[in-house]
């Protein structure tokens, strides 16, 4: 039996991790297998490409540098992780999925949508959510919270791009 992919969707600071764990652990208590799982990461390779995209650094990182990067994490996340839970009949938790790259690349970095959809279709080799949930909040509230989870220690390169940046996110996520 196949199982159910649910997908939880954001701006940094959303609370898509929290909501994404108690998720898990309200459907384990029901016997019920589940995974919880992120992206970019999932995979030790695709952890390693979480660092390099959020590593802040002194050069550019490049739009297309940026989105490559990000769906060589999906392609190795989903037929290393996600796939094989599905085919077990377990319900996979995402935190973030392809309407991530829709709305950070798209909303955000201003590249094509009608690209982005074609490249997320590959990479993610067609799976698709069954479910996707999305947590709403005004950047200002999620980059106040993600400074918060860090006991105010830096930020990550994304979170670094400001309330604007996350703003042009959030609005793509809402339309």
């Amino acid at each position: 039996m196949p199982g159910l992919f649910i997908t939880l969707e954001g701006i940094e600071g959303s609370g898509k991790s929290t909501q994404a764990a108690a998720l898990e652990r309200g459907l384990q208590a029901l016997g019920v297998p589940a995974l919880r799982t992120r992206e970019p990461g999932g995979t030790d390779l695709a952890e390693q490409i979480r660092t390099l995209i959020l590593d802040v650094r002194q050069e550019p990182v490049h739009r297309e540098a940026e989105l490559l990067l990000f769906l060589a994490a999906r392609a190795q996340h989903v037929r290393g992780k996600i796939r094989p839970a599905l085919e077990a009949g377990r319900v996979v938790i995402c935190d973030r999925f392809t309407d991530a790259t829709l709305a950070y690349q798209g909303g955000g970095r201003w590249v094509d949508p009608t690209v982005l959809a074609v490249l997320n279709d590959w990479a993610s080799g067609g799976t698709k959510p069954d479910r996707t949930y999305l947590i709403d909040v005004p950047a200002t509230v999620g980059i106040a919270r993600a400074k918060n989870r860090r006991g105010g220690a830096g930020i990550d390169r994304i979170e670094g791009e400001g309330a604007v940046f996350l703003e042009a996110v959030r609005a793509e996520y809402l339309c």
